[in-house]
């Protein structure tokens, strides 16, 4: 049972990230659609971030409320419905429609099961968790990819909506085996609700809220602009491009299932350390104004290797930096403050790409990340579990 439900949990995951890497792959031929500016998917990204950023908020009373099985089903099907809706879409305004519901189901899931891996599962599993989240993001670009060559992004984003339909069909059938995990905590006395005020008294907490929302902007910029910027300053044809910028999402998968097995062995302020250095070197790779193509789509790839450990390293330590009792609050309050990089820093980059240049992306994402590397070294010196942390 044990087994099964991680199963579940990691099938859950691969749901959160297939609707993550769409918009990305398929913008630069729905921007000719809609005929609008190539800016405007910044605005839908920030649609989809601000309602995740409410639910966020709202993770702990919803979670301590309907039990996080429950809020995991109600998401999935939230993103289902709202990227179906996308398949619909005849106009700019109603893709700013359907995301309001996308972003408040990823919002929910994304919270509740990070939480729940923190208190119920090791460092491993985390890692292997935001792996899974990986394969979601590498499915989709292939998806829309072959919805581009053979009909169109409309029928991409309508298949994704069906394999997430098929994933809540499989939540709702499994939701008896999450009582593994019930019986334990039921014995345990439930803490008191933290709540927002609180948990932004603990010590070291804002410095880690600004670490991810660093982590978050220069993630989210690269999620959302690398088919772009392949297609605009490598002359890449836009159905390459759009399987090209999985390879992002190819080097985060990968590297999460490798984290997962030195982790325990390296801790978590390791990993990050570690996975910055990978990440600078890809962005180099990016920004070097050579004629071939090879250096900067592999600087991508090595981009995503390195930010992989960030995430799930970050949630893992939260638990054992802040006390348990205090994790949901302060993990969903660490969802909202990445979201608010993802919902404001992407779509700022829109804004400089359209009125500046795009070749600027390396630039920018270097910037976001020496923000996460110094917050988030600052967060584990004022916590002080060092020597726990890194074994």
């Amino acid at each position: 049972m044990y087994s099964i439900l991680l199963l579940i949990i990691y099938l859950s995951f691969i749901s959160l990230g297939l609707p993550d890497s769409l918009l990305g792959s398929a913008w630069p031929v729905m921007q000719q659609n809609f005929d609008v500016p190539i800016s405007y998917a910044g605005f839908v990204s920030m649609i989809i971030s601000g309602g995740t950023i409410c639910s966020s908020l709202l993770s702990e009373r919803l979670t301590n409320k309907f039990g996080t099985k429950n809020v995991t089903v109600l998401s999935v099907f939230m993103t289902a419905a709202a990227l179906y809706g996308f398949s619909t879409a005849s106009a700019f305004w109603m893709l700013c429609v359907w995301a309001v519901p996308y972003g408040l189901g990823a919002g929910a899931i994304d919270a509740a099961l990070n939480n729940y891996v923190a208190l119920h599962y090791s460092s491993r599993h985390m890692s292997w968790l935001h792996c899974f989240w990986g394969v979601g993001t590498i499915i989709s670009p292939y998806v829309m990819s072959f919805a581009l060559t053979y009909s169109s992004w409309e029928n991409g984003y309508r298949i994704v909506s069906f394999i997430q339909m098929g994933v809540t069909a499989i939540l709702v059938l499994t939701l008896p085996v999450w009582k593994i995990n019930q019986k334990k905590e039921l014995g345990e006395e439930k803490p008191a609700a933290v709540g927002i005020r609180g948990a932004l008294k603990i010590k070291g907490v804002p410095y880690l809220l600004i670490g991810f929302f660093g982590y978050c902007a220069a993630e989210s910029t690269a999620m959302l602009w690398t088919s772009s910027y392949l297609t605009r300053t490598r002359n890449i044809a836009e159905e390459q491009a759009a399987a090209l910028s999985s390879l992002f999402f190819i080097g985060i998968t990968l590297g999460r299932f490798l984290s997962g097995i030195v982790s325990d062995r390296l801790g978590d302020r390791n990993l990050i350390r570690v996975g910055t250095a990978i990440a600078f070197t890809g962005i180099v790779c990016v920004a070097l104004p050579l004629e071939t193509n090879i250096l900067c789509i592999g600087g991508f790839f090595m981009i995503g290797l390195g930010f992989a450990p960030v995430y799930p390293s970050i949630i893992h330590s939260t638990p054992y930096n802040f006390g348990a009792q205090n994790s949901q609050a302060i993990i969903g309050i660490q969802m909202a403050s990445a979201y608010i990089g993802s919902t404001f820093m992407s779509p700022l980059f829109g804004v400089i790409a359209n009125n500046i240049s795009i070749k600027l992306m390396p630039f920018y994402i270097a910037a976001f990340t020496l923000l996460m590397i110094f917050m988030t070294e600052k967060t584990f010196k004022k916590t002080r579990c060092d020597n726990n942390i890194n074994g």
